[in-house]
């Protein structure tokens, strides 16, 4: 199983795989750090389609056509905005991979890419949403057998390391 995680520092952007997670606002409607840059990759009609979506609620996920990625899908979630973890956080951040992962699974994804959501401008502290991600992609993996690779994608070399040593955690 741990075979099918992949750990990498680098641009989500230029990935090419099934599909890549999208850290996004409730909107869709793009934003900063990897939201703005994945809707700067993809182009215009990125933004099109997203506003046909109505938005997306905190801890779900929607797909689109990934566009001028090399992604062939955009699974954009939004994940929670840290207040301490006393309001429904883990919760939240849970169920915004485990969408990830449905919505995958419903469209045939056999490859998959995430950011570390949550973990930048919404506060959420990285080895805590590490973890989750983590935990969440080992059940994934036992629930929906056609996921064949999933990769978690750091932009830094501090969240890099924390990912590696929480893979060790989780994966043995």
């Amino acid at each position: 199983m741990k075979e099918k995680i992949e750990i990498v520092q680098g641009d989500i952007t230029k990935l090419a795989v099934d599909a890549i997670v999208n850290a996004a606002n409730k909107t869709l409607l793009g934003g900063g750090g990897v939201d703005g840059a994945i809707h700067r990759a993809a182009g215009l009609q990125l933004l099109a389609e997203c506003a046909t979506l109505g938005g997306c609620h905190t801890g779900e996920a929607k797909i689109t056509r990934g566009y001028r990625l090399p992604a062939r899908h955009v699974i954009h979630t939004v994940g929670p905005v840290w207040h301490g973890g006393t309001k429904g956080e883990p919760e939240l951040l849970r169920s915004a991979y485990r969408s990830c992962f449905e919505v995958a699974d419903r469209n045939g994804i056999k490859s998959i890419a995430f950011p570390a959501i949550s973990a930048g401008i919404y506060g959420y502290p990285m080895d805590k949403a590490c973890e989750t991600a983590m935990t969440e992609a080992k059940s994934a993996l036992d629930k929906f057998p056609g996921i064949e690779k999933i990769i978690f994608v750091q932009f830094g070399e501090g969240a890099q390391k924390i990912y590696l040593e929480t893979f060790k955690k989780v994966f043995g």
